[in-house]
This record gives C-alpha cells, structure tokens and sequence, in this order.
C-alpha cells in the first residue's frame, strides 16, 4: 500500500489523531484528499463543487494553530465534505438543484458552525438527490450521482454524494440529513457507517427543509467511532433551533467499550425480512452470527405493523414538502424533475383531517411499538434495503405512476423509523459476489445512540466490511 493510500485509508479518529500529534499535517491529508476528489469525480461525480484554495487556507492555518500550542478541537485539521444542504453565510448552497444555483444564505447552519469550531476542514459541496426528495439518488439538475462501487448503479439518495464521497476516500466523513432513509441507504449502497439520530438529538437551524417533523441531521463516516465523535460534536441544545432536545449530550466515544456480552437484539418476525434478496438475507444472517458470537442474545420478536407506519411517515412527508416548496413548483414548472413533482403534487391534495391525524398518531404509536420490541430486547436488527444497488436504468421512472412504487421498494425498511423519530444505523455487513455491498440496520429507543454506536463498533472490531475501500481504474 503506498503511503498516499494508507494515510486515505486512515479512518477519521485515526486522522485526528496524527494531525494532533504532528505525526501528519492537515494540509497533507488535505491535499491528498483534494487530489482523490479531483480523481474519483468524473467517474461518480460526487461532488457539486470542491472549494480547493480556501481548504488549503484553513488546513495551513489549523497548522499553525497546532505549532502555536493552541486548543485542538475533537476535528482539529480533518477534511471532511458535506450534502450540499448546510448554510454558511454568504455561500451559495443549492440542494442539489439548478433552481437554487445562486442561493446565498444569509446565516450558517448550527451544524456547520459546530464543525468549524472544532477545527474541522471543509472541502467543499457535495452532491445530493434534489431538494433531499429522491432516496434513488438520481439528480437532472447536475447528473447522477453513482455508486462508488460500479458506477453503473445508483448512489441511494438523497445524501448520495457524502456516501459516495467517504467511501472513496476522497474525505474522512460527512455530513448528510434523512427524512425518509437519506443516510441510511446511500451508506448502505455504498458500505459505509450512516446514523439517523433521535428526532431533535441535532439542531436543524440553518438547513434546507424537506420536511418539518422529520428531517434529522447525523453523521456518516467508515465507523462507528467516528460516527460517534462527529455526533458529539455536532449534537445539543440550540436556542436557534425549538425542536432541538435539551438533554445533555453524552461522551459517545467511551461508550465503545467492545463489550455487547447479554446485549438483546431483537429480530423481527414479520414485514422487515420479507422479499429480500438472497444476498442481503446472507449478509444479514452472517452479522447475527457475529453479534451472538460476541455474547449478544437474539430475541424472534413480532413489531407493530410497519407498513402502516411507512404509510404516515410518506403522507406527513408530501404535505409537509409540498407547502415548503409550494412557490417555487409554482414559479419553475415544468423545471421541477419527474419525481419531485409527483411528490409535491400529491402533497396537495391531503386533506387537513387527514394530515392532522396522522401528526397526533405518531406519539401513540411510537409508544406502542416501543412497548412491543424494546420491552424484550434492547436494540432492534432489520434490513436497510432488501435489495442489491439496482442499475441507474432500472432505477429510472419513466413516468409518475412509476415513482411511488420505486419509492417504497427502497425505503420501505427505513421509512417506519423517520415516522417514529427513533434513532437508526446503518451499517456494512458484507459483499454481494459481484462485489456490492450490502448492511444491517439497528434501531433502538429515542437517545439510544450510544447504545447503537457500542453495538456496532463490537461489531466493526471482528469484521473488515468497513475497511474495505472500492478499486478505483488508474485510467
């Protein structure tokens, strides 16, 4: 392994580390970086824009922090690159879509200013699935973005680009949001860590909308322990942010203990394990091995009817997009792409009643299915996808009364939770044999991120899913 891939290969507590140590300079993970997404982006095109000259500025300067004897932050000179979503004051920030292509926000998302004061690089905007509406992950204003593994088949969406991004080496972790399943899937497409966090764990202050009550900010990253150090960075209280939990933040990292002996997980007897592909069914069943083989017990539970809950989660999420966007459908028109038009449109149409209904069940229901699995076990493990990256072309509706069918047969076993506001994980479980990746999903109480985190951290330290990095042609 040469020396500029072993120090891509390096995971992001690694990477801080040896900036903090002075054993690397940030301005050289930096460049190197810089020169794997100039290198990667025509093949994925991952990547909206790549801010170049000012993170070679930061990373020298967060040298010269370091040389000085100042205070390093927990991100101190580590080059990350986020979903294309998170305001910074006076910089354009699209969404994902040409309609926002000189969209200059006034003020700078809780979330980034978090990072920055942690010491934390940017490299720039990376690409995602129009207005965070599309978990395929295709995009018309900017083209596709492709799976890192075979750039034949879809990203995930709709934080494709920091999935793609990370699990190419080009930064040490990312950003994304997840309404429906936007980290979730395109981490597990792409073999990478993904958290959705507990709704309200992260401020939302200062991010382009999808939807009001169920858009959730979390980490993605090659493991577990770097999940948890940017969730801690990253999580808390935010007078700016109303929904924002007060609770305190717990110290993620010391909850890696590697310990799970006794750990409950609880494996569901209907509606997550049906119609999977034979190899997801494979590697899921591996992972439960593994996790009984670290002194985890598997409990066979029955949950709550999820479909219902998929159906709630998808109606709050069209009203709610469908009055955010309501000007500009209006304004574009026939600019606005196949797919997100049909969600809006729909949204529309919902009548109040029933919109209002399903706000008031969700505190009931959550409570309901909480009682049924988390009464018996402590965390609960399902697919995140049932099926292997489909092609790009597959992948494609050809008109609207193809796109909600395509959409709930990728988000069926992530939506549910969105709808709760329960916290969720993605992650790498194993390879498909035509070398695709393929993951677990945990899921545990509201707050329960440690826990998640501890479990899938036991998990990292006796499989290399997450090491393993895509073979990029030299030429």
């Amino acid at each position: 392994m040469t020396d500029t891939a072993a120090l891509l290969g390096l995971d992001l507590c690694e990477a801080a580390r040896r900036i903090r140590t002075g054993q690397v300079s940030s301005e050289t993970l930096t460049r190197l970086a810089l020169q794997r997404a100039r290198a990667v982006q025509p093949r994925v095109n991952c990547f909206i824009a790549i801010d170049e000259a000012q993170a070679l500025e930061d990373a020298r300067a967060a040298d010269r922090a370091l040389a000085r004897g100042d205070a390093a932050g927990a991100l101190h000179g580590v080059p990350l690159a986020h979903k294309d979503m998170f305001y910074r004051a006076g910089r354009i920030t699209t969404g994902g879509s040409k309609l926002l292509a000189d969209h200059r926000p006034t003020v700078t998302a809780t979330v980034a200013q978090r990072l920055q004061d942690a010491g934390a690089i940017w490299l720039g905007a990376l690409h995602m699935a129009e207005f965070a509406a599309n978990p395929i992950g295709q995009n018309d204003s900017f083209g596709d973005c492709r799976n890192a593994w075979d750039p034949a088949r879809i990203s995930g969406g709709s934080s494709s680009g920091s999935a793609v991004a990370v699990a190419l080496r080009a930064c040490y972790g990312s950003l994304g949001s997840d309404t429906g399943g936007s980290i979730r899937l395109p981490a597990a497409l792409n073999g990478i860590v993904g958290l959705r966090p507990t709704y309200g764990r992260v401020s939302r202050h200062g991010i382009l909308p999808r939807t009001w009550s169920l858009d959730t900010v979390g980490p993605m990253a090659r493991t577990a322990r770097d999940c948890a150090r940017l969730l801690g960075v990253i999580a808390g209280a935010d007078p700016q942010d109303a929904t924002a939990s007060a609770l305190p933040v717990p110290d993620y990292e010391r909850q890696l203990t590697g310990d799970i002996d006794g750990l409950r997980i609880a494996v569901p007897v209907n509606y997550f394990y049906d119609d999977l592909a034979p190899e997801v069914r494979q590697g899921l069943e591996d992972s439960l091995r593994a996790l009984a083989g670290l002194g985890a017990r598997i409990v066979e539970v029955p949950v709550p009817d999820p479909a219902r809950l998929y159906q709630l989660g998808n109606l709050i999420s069209q009203v709610e997009a469908a009055a955010i966007h309501a000007d500009l459908v209006q304004r574009a028109g026939d600019a606005y792409p196949l797919v997100l038009k049909t969600r809006m449109q729909s949204g529309a149409y919902v009548p109040a009643v029933d919109y209002l209904g399903a706000l008031s069940a969700r505190a009931r229901l959550a409570q309901e299915f909480a009682g049924a699995v988390f009464e018996r076990a402590d965390v609960l493990h399902v697919p995140v996808i049932g099926m292997v990256a489909p092609t790009r072309e597959a992948a494609t509706p050809a008109v609207s009364s193809e796109v909600f069918p395509l959409l709930a047969r990728t988000a069926r076993c992530t939506r549910p939770f969105s709808t709760l506001g329960m916290p969720a994980l993605s992650v790498p479980a194993g390879f498909t044999p035509q070398g695709l990746p393929v993951a677990f999903q945990l899921v545990g109480r509201p707050f329960s991120e440690g826990l998640l985190l501890r479990a899938a951290d036991a998990y990292q330290r006796v499989t290399d899913w997450h090491a393993r990095a895509p073979i990029i042609p030299t030429t």
